[in-house]
Parts: C-alpha cells; structure tokens; sequence
C-alpha cells in the first residue's frame, strides 16, 4: 500500500506544481520545462525508495514488460497515478481559479498550420511517441546499473527537461497519460472538452513510445541479462 501512495502523492506533486507553472507562466517554454525536471528529480528523492518514482503510466508499462511489476502492482499503480494527477488537477484549479485552463494537452497551433487539423493529431501522436520512447529509454538504461543509483535521478528529470523543451511548442508535451488525464477531466468539468477530446494521443502515444523504449532496451542488453 505505501508504494501506491508514494504513486499518488508524486502525481500529484507534478500536476499542482509543474501544470502549475505552466498555467502561472502561460506555458512559458523554459520555465516549464525546468519545473517538470525539477519534480521529478524532487520526488525521486523523496519517494523512489518506495516506489521507484514511476509516477507516470508509461514509465510503468515499461517496468511491466521489464518484469519490474507484477500485472497487479501495474494495475494499482496507475489507479494511483490518475487519482493523484486528477487531485493535483483539482487543487491547481483552486488554487488559480482557472479550471477550464489546467495544462491539459491538445495538439498545438504549429501543427495544425503545418499539417491541418487531422495531420496535426497523427503528426502530435507520432511526437509523444518519440518523446516517451527517449524520456524511458533513458530512465531503463539509468536504472539498469546500482552504481547509477545517485545520480539517477537528477539524470531522469534532466531527461524529462529535454523532451520538455522541444515537445512544449507541439503538444504541450505529455509523456504521461496520468498527467494529461486529470487536468483534461477537471477542464470538461468546466465546459473546456478540448483535451478531453484528443486525449487518445495522451494515452496511446505514451504507453506506445514506453513499450518499444522497453522492447529496444531488452534487445539491446539481451546478452548482458
């Protein structure tokens, strides 16, 4: 049970706080970027021991096809995950009083200029797809080695920058399906369908990107495991 709360309380962290800067910030591409990293690095300090910080589906999928956790640890993880992402969703919305606008994720205006409204929503399945594959792709290969445990961290959420930066400008960047899911609920509650809409992308994409993340890593050390 406590690795499960250890879930819920890192989700929630990242949505108040860094879904917080980016509505705080109107998106500001730096700022939030930086505060995402900066979560995690935070959480996975505070909670990685009992958890493994995964505090995101995607990451867990990708620890289940490791055989990291068990279908049911799975399972439990992300009922954690999206109930914290949607509490953080909701607290951030309290606390700004801007429920309709909670950093939700929709396919952002450089794609639909550049490819139409329906290019834009394949082209921005294709970007979360690739983000997540680099930002767990990253996270396995760090995780794999228990000298890497000091640093791991701090290398996880530099990661998660990264993917940040360039991703921002055509998503919103998600890599996370809990993450997009509480706030995209919270803003339909008030009348703002937009990312409830294209939610899909959230949620394939990631799990998408995490699974060939875990699929190229065991290939790659086949012979080392």
């Amino acid at each position: 049970m406590k690795k499960y709360i250890a879930e819920f309380i890192g989700t929630f962290v990242l949505v108040t706080f860094a879904c917080g800067v980016a509505v705080v910030t109107g998106a500001n591409v730096v700022a939030t970027a930086l505060s995402f990293g900066l979560v995690i690095v935070a959480m996975a300090y505070s909670v990685g021991n009992i958890s493994g910080c995964h505090i995101n589906p995607a990451v867990s999928l990708a620890m289940f096809i490791m055989k990291k956790i068990t279908g049911k640890e799975f399972a439990f993880y992300v009922i954690a995950q999206v109930l914290g992402a949607t509490t953080g969703a909701a607290v951030l919305g309290l606390f700004t009083k801007q429920f309709e606008n909670l950093g939700g994720n929709v396919a952002q205006a450089t794609l639909v200029n550049a490819y139409g409204d329906v290019g834009s929503l394949f082209i921005a399945l294709l970007v979360e797809i690739v983000l997540t594959f680099v930002f767990v792709f990253a996270i396995l290969g760090v995780t794999s080695k228990t000298e890497n445990t000091a640093v791991s961290g701090v290398v996880i959420g530099l990661t998660l920058t990264l993917v940040h930066l360039l991703g921002i400008a055509l998503t919103g960047t998600s890599v996370n399906p809990a993450r997009s899911f509480g706030p995209a609920l919270l803003q339909a509650f008030s009348g703002n369908t937009d990312a409830l809409a294209q939610i899909w992308i959230f949620i394939v994409g990631p799990l998408a990107g995490a699974a060939i993340a875990a699929f190229v890593h065991k290939a790659l050390n086949k012979n080392k495991e």
